[in-house]
């Protein structure tokens, strides 16, 4: 068999064979990969959704829907049991001191927080990253029960009744953000404004003040 010659030409067609075989692999490995990967993104959400609200029978990640409040793509998630609506999983997202905050918080179907899951954050560990656990039933900056209909959820230092967690007032303040713009998406989304007794009140939400002297955590 005779040797192919080392030429610029036969290079590249070399290259682009080996090109060609590496790209119908990726495909392969990724049409293989794809399904387990949707299937255990599914699961976990729902198990997220399922910490937050009461407890449903239905799939409440196939009866999503959406609502775009102040340019976030909100996704909610309604939570039946035995026909019935119990509550709604709430994803918002707001900027803290590290990064993006994304949390999924739950109200039952009066509207009052029921619990709620961090879904992602960039927070300085042993600081902020608190977040997670901090504002939990039984806590000290505990918020679970709460009616954003009635307060608006603050932390002290803002003239508000929420311990903020030591030393990360602004991973505070970008969480309780994200937990009232996901109450502003659970009231404004028709199906849960009709469901909730209390839907005919709606709730200022306020950013924080960006420019405060306050930049970095203490």
């Amino acid at each position: 068999m005779k040797k192919l010659e080392s030429t610029l030409k036969n290079m590249l067609l070399v290259l682009t064979l080996v090109t060609a075989i590496s790209v119908a692999i990726l495909a392969s490995v990724n049409a293989l990969t794809q399904g387990p990967i949707a299937e255990t993104q599914a699961n976990i959400l729902k198990e997220a959704i399922g910490q937050v609200v009461p407890p449903f029978d239905n799939n409440p990640a196939e009866q999503m829907d959406t609502v775009t409040l102040s340019g976030q793509t909100i996704n909610i998630y309604a939570a039946m049991k035995d026909g019935e609506y119990v509550g709604s999983a709430v994803e918002a997202r707001a900027s803290g001191y590290g990064g993006e905050i994304v949390v999924l918080v739950g109200f039952d179907a009066q509207g009052n927080i029921y619990g709620y899951s961090i879904l992602s954050h960039a927070e300085t560990p042993g600081l902020g990253s608190k977040v997670d656990t901090w504002f939990q039933k039984g806590q000290k900056g505990d918020i679970i029960g709460q009616s954003l209909e009635q307060q608006e959820l603050k932390v002290a230092k803002d003239g508000g009744t929420v311990d903020a967690i030591t030393a990360s007032t602004i991973t505070s303040r970008a969480f309780l953000q994200a937990v009232k713009t996901a109450y502003l998406a659970f009231k404004g989304n028709t199906k849960e404004a009709d469901a909730a007794s209390s839907a005919t009140t709606q709730v200022k939400s306020t950013d924080d003040d960006s420019s405060s002297s306050e930049l970095t955590e203490e």
